[in-house]
């Protein structure tokens, strides 16, 4: 169900959660599964802080406090300062002591600062010992009773020390300690068993974008979750079926080439035999027509063939071909923002198509400028020309197989209308696009753009 928000609301909310929201979905899961750990640990170190913690410490500290004041009731209804200090150390664990004023504070003392030790003391102190001054001090120089309390009630002073775990439990710490070093092994389970998932999907989508750019990677095998290997098997057995189609029809056109070249190669013969004129001259014509029409669909239908694709240096393949096209239109020029760009590729198809493009460009404008330019996990082809261009209504046309724009092409000078249509074939075949526009030199651009 999805909550129908206003239209500036839904902007807003998919600028934040593409700007907050991580990009892969390894990210996006450890999210779901780190932000309520995260939460259930607060909540529980909350709960135990409130509910056990704080009530434990209270009660320690009363307990203190308690002790403290008995042995100042016994002390002053006349007990003897030694036989009270005996029984604090035995019975309480804590020193006790009657100082002299002025004397209460030895050199290693200094204030006892840190609020979640001495809070439930302070308030204990502050409830219990209302006739007296009283200070917390900490210990220094004590190995076990570091935690000293002076108490001024007018007439004598009285010390006391005791060790802090008497006023203070670590269990919170310890507890603390014990809850991330759990989620912290939990988290890098998860994240093993996530990599685990992630990785079989991460495969699947490479092999699956392999294929479409032509590239068959035979090694693929699914794993990881059922759902998961359930989609790698569906696609294995996809790809099984586009092969086997592809190598059918592939084998098809091979036998119609041949039935179709034979009476194309008798009525050759017979116009050899024909006398000299106007008949035979367009005889031939039509024939020559027909072997070009049938050569040009075969290429069309047969793509790129068997051929594997691999690693090449497209900036070379492309100079190449502009140094065979400036031997005949001196005026095309060549740029590269990149002197050598790899990228995995068909190469006689790419070599098919860039040339199909370049020749397109030479045959109808004076002027021709090819650039080449690699941009994030793209590269791009631009060819230039000074032409006539075509109309912006048929720009789409032109990819169609066998049409022609009658206006501006002709036989003489153009084909039959299947050089475009096999270019984009080529392609789209490796994952890219092809776009016209307008040119600034006057004419028509041709934009290829193929994914490195």
């Amino acid at each position: 169900m999805h909550l129908k928000l206003p239209l500036k609301w839904e902007e807003k909310l998919d600028y934040w959660r593409y700007k907050l929201l991580p990009r892969t979905l390894f990210f996006r899961t450890m999210l779901l599964i780190f932000l309520p750990l995260i939460g259930v640990q607060i909540v529980s170190v909350v709960v135990f802080f409130d509910s056990s913690w704080s009530r434990m410490g209270r009660r320690m500290a009363d307990g203190v406090v308690e002790n403290i004041r008995v042995i100042l009731d016994l002390h002053r209804a006349g007990l003897p300062t030694e036989g009270l200090a005996l029984m604090a150390d035995k019975n309480m664990q804590m020193d006790f002591e009657v100082v002299e004023r002025g004397k209460e504070l030895k050199d290693s003392y200094e204030p006892e600062t840190n609020k979640l030790v001495i809070e439930y003391l302070r308030d204990a102190l502050r409830r219990d010992i209302k006739d007296a001054y009283w200070k917390i001090f900490y210990d220094k120089a004590a190995i076990k009773n570091d935690l000293a309390i002076i108490i001024d009630d007018g007439m004598e002073v009285y010390r006391f020390a005791c060790p802090r775990k008497k006023v203070f439990s670590s269990s919170i710490f310890m507890f603390v300690v014990w809850m991330v070093v759990t989620s912290v092994l939990l988290l890098g389970v998860s994240m093993l068993f996530l990599r685990i998932q992630v990785r079989a999907i991460a495969d699947l989508a490479r092999t699956s974008e392999n294929f479409g750019k032509g590239i068959y990677d035979d090694g693929f095998k699914p794993y990881g979750s059922s759902e998961v290997r359930k989609a790698g098997l569906a696609f294995i057995k996809m790809k099984e079926r586009i092969v086997k189609q592809i190598a059918e029809r592939t084998q098809m056109l091979a036998r119609i080439s041949h039935d179709l070249r034979t009476p194309l190669t008798r009525m050759r013969l017979v116009a050899a035999m024909m006398p000299e004129g106007a008949d035979k001259k367009d005889f031939l014509a039509d024939i020559k027509e027909m072997e070009e029409m049938l050569n040009g669909y075969l290429a069309f239908v047969r793509g790129e063939g068997n051929e594997e694709a691999k690693k090449i240096d497209i900036v070379g393949l492309v100079k190449g071909i502009c140094d065979r096209f400036r031997v005949e239109l001196k005026k095309i020029k060549c740029f590269t923002e990149n002197q050598n760009i790899m990228i995995i590729v068909k190469e006689q198809a790419i070599k098919s198509a860039i040339t199909n493009v370049i020749a397109n460009a030479c045959r109808y404008g004076k002027k021709v400028a090819v650039r080449l330019g690699c941009g994030e996990r793209k590269l791009t082809i631009i060819v230039e020309d000074n032409g006539p261009g075509i109309p912006e209504d048929k720009r789409e046309d032109v990819f169609k197989a066998f049409y022609r724009l009658e206006n501006s092409r002709n036989k003489e000078t153009g084909g039959i209308g299947l050089g475009l249509a096999i270019t984009k074939d080529i392609v789209v075949a490796h994952g890219g696009k092809i776009m016209l526009g307008d040119s600034k030199l006057g004419g028509l651009k041709f934009t290829i753009e193929l994914p490195i």
